[in-house]
């Protein structure tokens, strides 16, 4: 049996309605708050997840999300540790790509990488690059067609997020013959402002780190993603930490036995 846990994050959502699982029959999804025919799968509430890991053989964690580093690694810690004691043999878990440890959500992932290795489970690390539907909330064009991020001269090699929910669900489904493997799945195309602002039409005026910590604070409750996180996703993306140089490339095509979505495609869809 495989579980799959997050199914209602934007990519658990994009995995568990994936083609490649329909009419299967040892597919559970978890979820905080499950449907019928679902298991809760809770990371704040480790007491539950030994009954919810049941009878599983392989599980798919996706990692649970933009939260202070100490509740991910507590909700990742209980994961791995309930998994271990309910005899789940193989764990997948989706991380953050190899060029992003300047950001400040790294941490977390590369502990729980580490923590897997040191676990009594067989183990696959898929470590995502950025979505480029992500790239379309953090450098969207104004009403006037600006593009007014500051990404500098950095370029992001971007990924649709479709296509690394195929991988997760090719992977796990065939989770033994990746077992011990580590994936770097980012974009073969990095993207600029320049080219972000010509798939929409529009134009880019690439703004200060101060400017743009000025805006996103000012946008309180309302802004989606913690002000570190997206501030230091600029940084890394400015600085050509994640134009995809820094990491080895061709994972994600042999994974998806394709080439990847077009992530400029998928930006300019996004951000319109």
């Amino acid at each position: 049996m495989l579980l799959i846990t997050g199914a209602a994050g934007a990519l658990g959502r994009l995995v568990t309605s994936s083609p490649l699982l329909a009419d299967r029959s040892d597919i559970v999804v978890g979820t905080r708050s499950p449907g019928p025919g679902q298991r809760r799968v809770d990371f704040d509430d480790p007491a539950s997840l030994d009954s919810s890991f049941s009878g599983v053989h392989t599980l798919l964690m996706i990692s649970a999300g933009a939260a202070e580093d100490d509740v991910v690694i507590a909700r990742h810690a209980a994961v791995i540790s309930a998994a271990e004691r309910a005899g789940v043999r193989h764990l997948v878990y989706t991380s953050l790509s190899g060029d992003g440890d300047h950001l400040t959500y790294a941490l977390a992932h590369r502990w729980t990488e580490r923590r897997l290795r040191a676990s009594s489970l067989e183990w696959t690390v898929l470590r995502n690059g950025l979505y480029a539907e992500f790239l379309a909330a953090v450098a969207a064009p104004g009403a006037d067609g600006t593009i007014a991020a500051p990404l500098g001269d950095g370029r992001l090699a971007a990924v649709a997020r479709e296509d690394l929910a195929e991988v997760a669900v090719r992977v796990a489904l065939d989770a033994s013959a990746h077992a011990g493997r580590t994936y770097e799945l980012v974009g073969e195309v990095a993207l600029g402002g320049a080219e972000l602002a010509a798939a929409v039409d529009g134009s880019y005026e690439p703004a200060t780190l101060g400017a743009a910590r000025a805006a996103v604070s000012g946008a309180g409750p309302a802004l989606p993603f913690p002000v570190p996180l997206l501030l230091s996703t600029y940084s890394a993306i400015r600085a050509g930490f994640l134009d995809g140089t820094g990491v080895p490339d061709g994972d994600l095509r042999h994974l998806l036995g394709r080439a990847p979505s077009p992530a400029l495609e998928v930006y300019a869809k996004a951000a319109r």
